[in-house]
C-alpha cells in the first residue's frame, strides 16, 4: 500500500512538473523521500496499533475419551467425522463381569435387609439386642452404597459422546481391550457446540485494544471473503509469563516479547460452524485510534483475501 500511495504521488509531480505547474528544483527532487518519511511515521507506523492486524486461528475444544470402566469392547457403532448428538453411544464395553457384581450385591443386600427385618422384630420383644440391629443396619447401608457403585460400573460399559460433536481419528475396534487410565485415552472426540477464534497480535500493537471493538477476519478455507466481528477479550496470560511450583530454583532464560493473544466473537456464529477447526487466515481490530489508518488496513485486508485464491501460506 505504502508503494501505491508513493507511486500515485510521483505521477502526480510528473503531471505537475510537465505541464510546469511547479518548477522542478531540489526540493521537488526530493520530495519523494519526504513523502515516503511522512508516510511511514504518520501513517503506517501508527496504523500498526490503531488498527493492528495478525493471524487469525478458529478452534475446537477436544476431549480424550478414557472410560470409567476396563474391558473388552464389544461394538464400536460409530464413524469418524460423522456428526453425533450429545449421548449417542461412542462404544460398548463387556457388560458381564459388571452386571454379575451387581447381581451379587444384589443377593447379598436383600438377605442384609431380610436379617435386619428380623433382628428389629426380635429387640421390640426384647429377645434381641441393640447392638445386633445396629450391626444389621450398617451392613445394609454399606452394600446399599456397594450395589450402587456396581450399578454405575455396569452403566459406565456404555460410553457416550459428551457432547454434539464427532470421533475424529477413529482406530478403536471391537475386540481391542481398554483400562480406565487417564494415560491411555482411545479416542479424540472433537466438541463442535462451541468454537473459539483466537488472534495473535504483538505487544507492541496491544496498548489500544479493548473489548467491544470491531474486527474484519478473512479464512483461507473461504477466499475473498471478509467476516466481521467484535473483540472478546485480551488473554491475560501467556505461557512465557507463566510460574509453576517446582522444586528447583529459579532458571533463566533468554526473554522475548511474545505476542498476546485476543480472542474473538463472530457476528456470524454459524461461519464458525462451517469452518473446519484448525481453519487460519488474518484479522485486523479497528480502535479509537488512527482513525485516518482505518481505511487502509481495510484495504490491504480484501487484497489478502483476494490472494487466499492462490497463496496457500
Amino acid at each position: 500500500m505504502i508503494v501505491f500511495l508513493l507511486n500515485v504521488y510521483l505521477v502526480l509531480l510528473f503531471l505537475l512538473v510537465k505541464f510546469k505547474v511547479v518548477r522542478f528544483t531540489l526540493f521537488w527532487k526530493s520530495s519523494p523521500f519526504i513523502v515516503l518519511l511522512l508516510l511511514l511515521v504518520g501513517l503506517f507506523i501508527p496504523m500498526n496499533w490503531g488498527a493492528p492486524s495478525g493471524p487469525v486461528l478458529l478452534g475446537r475444544h477436544s476431549v480424550a475419551i478414557v472410560p470409567d470402566v476396563a474391558g473388552e469392547v464389544l461394538e464400536v457403532p460409530v464413524e469418524a467425522n460423522v456428526p453425533l448428538k450429545a449421548g449417542d453411544v461412542l462404544f460398548r464395553i463387556d457388560p458381564v463381569p459388571y452386571a454379575a457384581t451387581v447381581k451379587a450385591l444384589e443377593a447379598q443386600a436383600a438377605f442384609a435387609q431380610l436379617r435386619y427385618t428380623q433382628m428389629v422384630q426380635l429387640q421390640r420383644t426384647e429377645a434381641g439386642r441393640a447392638f445386633d440391629t445396629q450391626q444389621r443396619e450398617s451392613e445394609v447401608k454399606q452394600l446399599a452404597a456397594q450395589l450402587e457403585g456396581a450399578r454405575w460400573n455396569l452403566d459406565k460399559t456404555i460410553v457416550r459422546a459428551p457432547a454434539d460433536g464427532y470421533v475424529t481419528n477413529l482406530a478403536l475396534r471391537k475386540g481391542a481391550r481398554v483400562s480406565n487410565l487417564s494415560a491411555a485415552p482411545v479416542l479424540a472426540f472433537i466438541d463442535t457446540s462451541s468454537s473459539f477464534v483466537a488472534m495473535s497480535i504483538q505487544q507492541i500493537d496491544a496498548r489500544y485494544v479493548t473489548p467491544g471493538q470491531k474486527v474484519e477476519l478473512t479464512f483461507k478455507y473461504l477466499p475473498g471473503r471478509i467476516f466481521t466481528g467484535k473483540v472478546e477479550t485480551v488473554l491475560q496470560a501467556i505461557s512465557t509469563g507463566q510460574v509453576q511450583v517446582s522444586g528447583l530454583a529459579v532458571t533463566s532464560k533468554e526473554v522475548e516479547a511474545a505476542p498476546f493473544v485476543v480472542r474473538v466473537a463472530l457476528d456470524d456464529a454459524a461461519v464458525a460452524k462451517s469452518l473446519p477447526a484448525g481453519s487460519v487466515g488474518t484479522a485486523a481490530i479497528f480502535t479509537e485510534q488512527v482513525k485516518a489508518a482505518h481505511i487502509i488496513r481495510r484495504v490491504l485486508l480484501r487484497q489478502e483475501a483476494i490472494l487466499n485464491y492462490i497463496l496457500p501460506f
